[in-house]
């Protein structure tokens, strides 16, 4: 098995526990792990990618080069579109479709998603829409991250327990609010795609 992961988002969407939470996942079905630096942290609102490998082979470099990336996951979206270049031919482009607007010259949302829905393979969600329904809006991160599970090459069951194990310090009431997140965002893939069918 192997994915390649970008993840993309600004500073202080999350982007560092969906990474987190996947490794945890990698690890616990001893998996290989590589991760790029994560970038733009240091400015809350820059913008942050990382690059996620995992692999039941051994990996080389933690860095994915351009047009080999099985998947970019992003929790913004314009940031998404940054990262095209990186995307597979038969990658899956996932991401949010709220917008963090941090510069003046943001573009029109409708030019952004136009942009998206031109991706032959995509799934974009209002994940912050989601995370509000489930009574936590900081956890449209995790919303996103299971929004993309069915294109990560890890049990999702996997995924909860890396959730449990990421947030457990945060206490149950938190562990259950992400792992209704985990789960609300992966049943939104599934009646997207259901619909493509």
């Amino acid at each position: 098995m192997k994915s390649d992961i970008v993840l993309a988002g600004v500073g202080g969407q999350g982007i560092l526990s969906i990474a987190a939470t996947i490794g945890m996942a990698a690890v616990e079905k001893d998996l290989h792990l590589k991760q790029a630096e994560v970038h733009g942290m240091s400015q809350r609102g820059g913008d942050v990618q990382s690059h996620l490998r995992v692999s039941s082979n051994p990996i080389a470099s933690d860095l994915i080069p351009k047009g080999k990336a099985d998947l970019i996951l992003s929790v913004e979206p314009m940031e998404s579109l940054r990262y095209l270049p990186f995307l597979s031919k038969n990658g899956w482009l996932v991401t949010n479709t709220t917008p963090f607007v941090n510069i003046s010259n943001y573009p029109e949302m409708e030019e952004v998603i136009t942009k998206i829905k031109e991706q032959p393979r995509h799934i974009a969600i209002d994940a912050d829409k989601i995370a509000g329904e489930i009574g936590s809006k900081r956890s449209s991160n995790i919303v996103m991250l299971g929004a993309a599970s069915p294109f990560i090459d890890i049990d999702f069951a996997a995924l909860e327990q890396g959730i449990r194990t990421i947030f457990d310090r945060k206490g149950e009431k938190v562990v259950d609010l992400n792992l209704k997140a985990l789960q609300a965002g992966r049943k939104a893939t599934e009646e997207v795609m259901a619909k493509m069918n």
